[in-house]
């Protein structure tokens, strides 16, 4: 019987993937600088190598580089799934050169522990209902007006097979 429950519970997660809760609020801090993870992989500091977190810069940005906006909606901090996606893939060499190349990154996070302003929270639920994000991770291609082109998540197979993925739907959509 245990066994039962537990596959279950394993199943209901594996479908449902990581969906939001309500989240403590804690001491909130200034969040207005890029991540710096995605720069430190780089080892550079060159603007098409770093997550941005603010939607209007990064459209701004994606205008005048004519470059479709890869909009992060996650969890980094409690979502299996977006960690998962950001260790076999964010991090490593094959999408880093990729975005470098072809994206512009805009990290939208939805964390638990780490502190975010109010501002920020306020901001990154008013894009979450945009459009229309229900879990985590959700991955979406917008252009440089912020119109929908594709919409995805984690996908197994790694960077390679990631970006692979990414390109196929851009071309799909254009």
């Amino acid at each position: 019987m245990k066994w039962i429950l537990i596959l279950v519970l394993v199943t209901s997660v594996a479908i449902l993937g990581c969906t939001p809760a309500e989240k403590s609020t804690p001491e909130p801090v200034k969040d207005s600088a890029p991540d710096p993870s995605f720069d430190e992989a780089m080892g550079t500091s060159v603007d098409t190598s770093v997550w941005l977190t603010d939607y209007n810069k990064a459209l701004e940005q994606a205008k005048s580089m004519k470059r479709p906006v890869l909009v992060n909606f996650t969890g980094s901090d409690w979502c299996g799934w977006c960690i998962k996606l950001s260790n076999e893939v964010f991090t490593k060499d094959e999408f880093i050169a990729y975005a470098k190349s072809d994206l512009l990154l805009l990290k939208l996070d939805f964390p638990r522990s780490i502190p975010q302003t109010p501002e920020v929270k306020a901001a990154n639920d008013k894009l979450a209902k945009q459009y229309g994000i229900t879990g985590f991770p959700s991955i979406v291609l917008i252009s440089p007006e912020g119109k929908e082109i594709a919409r995805t998540g984690y996908q197994p197979g790694g960077a390679a097979a990631y970006v692979k993925h990414l390109q196929g739907l851009l071309a799909t959509n254009k």
